[in-house]
């Protein structure tokens, strides 16, 4: 097998923007509070508020 088809393959959206913000310590324990309730990565919070902002255009 050859090295070439090693591996995963790539993504034809790769993710290769990261975004940081800074928040409270309260906004943080309720963030962390939600993941875990609905089994949900932060990550997966904040690409999901991005698109709801971005749908009230």
């Amino acid at each position: 097998m050859s090295s070439k088809t090693m591996g995963r393959p790539k993504s034809a959206n790769p993710l290769t923007v990261e975004v940081k913000a800074r928040i409270d310590k309260k906004t943080n324990d309720e963030l962390i509070k939600y993941c875990e309730e609905n089994n949900v990565t932060r990550t997966d919070v904040v690409r999901e508020g991005i698109k709801l902002v971005m749908s009230k255009k």
